[in-house]
């Protein structure tokens, strides 16, 4: 069976753990060389080394990427290593609770620099690294590819996810943003919009409370809470050929959640 990422070159941030690192082990699989991007460097360097005893070509890298000089880092080590890059995804993003009328608790800041500053910032130098390394791009060929993970919390009003549902909105905007701008230069932007998906934070929350579980099952159509690998595999949709005439998109995926008007489950 042909690799959807054969001979690509794919830099993913959040990637030590959750969502982010199924997304770093499936496109290891479909035969992409993988830059694993995160802040916690012990769990990374182990992750990494699990896939390399496999035979992928993965390289870590660690750092703070709220930091600019970070982020110029991270693609400078990708082109070293790789030679080029060809897919970015920005799986790097924090659930936080907030207090909406309370600037001292609504974590407004912090959320905002991780999960659209970080996006918005690496995206600009990955994209502008993708076009002068096409300087003879034909008219109608794609480049590279941007996928960022967001959230269904952008279109649902829970006060305990003020911040993180604000930041999730700035993320699909900024998605459709520069799916248009960079559209012309041969790159291509989508997003991924999930809910109900089992990720490291809902998992560390239904820890805490044993009721969510089934609060969030009852409030998904299909029952069920999303598997980590599911996301990834919206994601590798859209950062292979299958999407190539898809730019600028939220892909939903929740199990129907959003279809619902159950507004007192949290949107995890």
């Amino acid at each position: 069976m042909t690799q959807k990422l054969a001979g690509k070159t794919a830099i993913i941030t959040g990637a030590s753990n959750g969502i982010g690192l199924s997304i770093a082990k499936l496109f290891c699989e479909e035969g992409a060389n993988v830059v694993l991007a995160d802040s916690d460097e012990k769990t990374l360097e182990e992750e990494g080394n699990v896939l390399k005893k496999k035979g992928h070509n993965v390289l870590t890298f660690y750092g703070d990427l709220t930091k600019k000089l970070t982020l110029t880092n991270l693609i400078a080590a990708t082109i070293d290593e790789f030679d080029s890059i060809d897919v970015l995804v920005n799986a790097l993003r924090q659930i936080d609770l907030s207090e909406p009328i309370n600037p001292e608790k609504d974590n407004f800041q912090k959320l905002f620099d991780l999960n659209f500053m970080v996006t918005l910032r690496l995206s600009q130098i990955a994209a502008r690294k993708m076009i002068i390394q096409s300087p003879d791009r034909e008219k109608d060929q794609t480049i590279g590819c941007i996928v960022n993970l967001s959230s269904i919390a952008d279109r649902m009003i829970l006060p305990e996810s003020f911040s993180y549902s604000i930041c999730s909105a700035a993320v699909n905007q900024l998605t459709r943003s520069m799916g248009v701008a960079l559209a012309g230069n041969g790159i291509r932007v989508n997003a991924v919009a999930m809910g109900s998906i089992i990720s490291t934070s809902l998992r560390e929350m239904i820890r805490e409370d044993l009721d969510l579980h089934e609060q969030v099952k009852s409030a998904t159509p299909l029952g069920r809470i999303g598997d980590s690998d599911e996301a990834a595999s919206a994601v590798l949709f859209l950062s292979s050929n299958e999407s190539r005439f898809i730019t600028g998109q939220i892909i939903t995926i929740d199990g129907g959640r959003t279809l619902t008007e159950n507004i007192n489950v949290p949107a995890y």
